[in-house]
């Protein structure tokens, strides 16, 4: 015969027992029919717990491993959630005032010394440009007055 064959029977034995239980209750009397009852689930139950042993020794094991483990990850999956999710806003806010308040210094610092140094650089062109043309325009009327003031030429 085959093991689930045998097991089966076996099951179904104990399924017509606690039906007669039934039975005995509603016929005979509750106090006998309860007796029955009372023993037929009991042995069942060291029947099944026989079974179970004998076909895989450590189902039992490994249901309250997988059990532990099924909400182990479930609260720690939650838990690293909620802190990522935390410390990324956390981080995302500060990289964002951080870099706000450094560009503006940045830029701000930049701004002033290139303004600095345009205008250094356009007051002394300006300044040299105007120095020039003043003195070549000094130097070019100097020549005209001299040019006509001189005795040797003839008007």
């Amino acid at each position: 015969m085959k093991p689930s064959r045998v097991n089966l029977i076996v099951d179904l034995a104990y399924g017509v027992m606690i039906f007669i239980a039934v039975v005995l209750i509603v016929q005979v009397g509750t106090n006998v029919g309860v007796a029955f009852g009372v023993g037929v689930l009991i042995s069942y139950v060291i029947h099944v717990a026989w079974k179970m042993s004998r076909f895989d020794p450590d189902w039992m094991t490994r249901e309250v491993v997988e059990q532990v483990e099924e909400e182990m990850s479930e609260g720690i999956e939650t838990t690293v959630e909620e802190t990522v999710r935390t410390e990324v806003d956390s981080v995302a806010e500060t990289v964002e005032e951080e870099m706000s308040e450094g560009i503006e210094t940045t830029v701000e610092e930049t701004v002033r010394t290139e303004v600095d140094s345009v205008a250094e650089t356009v007051e002394e062109t300006l300044s040299e440009e105007v120095t020039e043309t003043i003195e070549r325009t000094v130097s070019e009327e100097v020549d005209e007055a001299m040019g006509d003031e001189d005795p040797g030429q003839k008007s």
